[in-house]
């Protein structure tokens, strides 16, 4: 097991009241699996993947991510769980627009200590992106900025990798691209993906569809 998730539930205030988005979730992911995350929007898909970044608080319950309940962790602690154990691929492609494409592939694993250049440029030839590595993020298609965030992500080797809407800016092709290109990395590298979605069709790729209603797992 390398994601589990007890009685998690998190609530925001807001103008008009206490908005309950999650609601006692249990959830399990088996390291090595892949796991889709859909439902309606304001379901509470974003804010569970936050919790299990370590980006977010939950009000109560329990995360535990590879043996370490996460919720227990100081700022330093979550810090260090952010470079070392998880990667993170959002819809925005959050690349530093002052690195070229090389730079930007290896900047988390340097970060995490695990820099490693052969895996770096394994990522960059399966990635597509050989003959990219010396342009600037603005050079890039859309398409092509998400591949250098998800090799940017597996380059430091993380036990999990959460996503989410990968594909939220792409086109349908380039969008199956991307994330076959990803499922086929993850799987090599050993490591877990939670992918939050709003495609059915994408879902299916995955080892494991759960859905979310109302801050609850159906």
């Amino acid at each position: 097991m390398i994601v589990a998730l007890r009685n998690v539930s998190k609530s925001y205030s807001t103008a008009e009241g206490v908005l309950n988005v999650l609601r006692g979730v249990d959830l399990d992911l088996d390291a090595g699996r892949t796991m889709a995350l859909t439902g309606e929007s304001g379901s509470g898909k974003s804010t569970l993947l936050h919790l299990v970044a370590a980006l977010d608080q939950p009000d109560a319950g329990k995360i535990v991510v590879d043996g370490t309940d996460i919720t227990t962790l100081d700022e330093s602690g979550r810090a260090a769980y952010r470079r070392k154990t998880v990667g993170l691929v959002f819809q925005q492609f959050n690349l530093i627009p002052s690195l070229d494409v090389a730079a930007n592939l290896a900047f988390h694993s340097r970060l995490a200590g695990r820099h490693e250049p052969e895996w770096v440029d394994e990522l960059a030839d399966r990635l597509g992106l050989k003959g990219l590595l010396k342009r600037y993020p603005e050079q890039l298609s859309g398409g092509q900025q998400q591949r250098v965030a998800i090799g940017r992500t597996l380059a430091a080797r993380p036990r999990l990798v959460l996503a989410d809407e990968p594909t939220g800016n792409l086109d349908e092709a380039t969008g199956d691209a991307v994330v076959s290109a990803m499922l086929s990395l993850v799987a090599d590298t050993d490591a877990a993906l939670l992918m939050v979605t709003h495609s059915l069709r994408l879902a299916a790729k995955l080892d494991v569809h759960v859905n979310l209603s109302a801050g609850r797992v159906d």
